[in-house]
């Protein structure tokens, strides 16, 4: 099975726009983490795991505490879009959230 198999399936999955293979879907999920790498300086990655509710994610932070997250097969997965991409990968149930992410929130919540 392919890199983003699992979370893809074959042919269109119900979460995608009608049309969108899963191939497609792959590579808008790499393209979409490229360019946030590509666009920030400092950037890491943090594995969510899966719950009852969600799949496996994997947020990218920047240095400046700007943040991105898609979702991503399982950990073994996610390791390799951080390998791929060039930035350290922490699990966030041993690691935790960056204050940096944090205090980025705070700054940019809506009211």
């Amino acid at each position: 099975m392919s890199f983003f198999g699992r979370i893809f399936g074959r042919g269109a999955t119900p979460s995608a726009p009608t049309g969108t293979s899963s191939r497609e879907a792959q590579s808008a999920t790499m393209q979409h983490f490229r360019a946030f790498v590509a666009g920030r300086e400092g950037c890491e990655a943090f594995i969510e795991p899966a719950t009852r509710v969600t799949q496996t994610t994997l947020v990218v932070v920047a240095g400046t505490g700007e943040w991105t997250r898609r979702k991503v097969p399982d950990a073994l997965a996610a390791r390799k879009v951080g390998k791929d991409l060039g930035v350290p990968v922490f699990d966030v149930n041993l690691s935790g959230y960056p204050s940096r992410m944090r205090e980025w929130n705070e700054k940019h919540r809506q009211i």
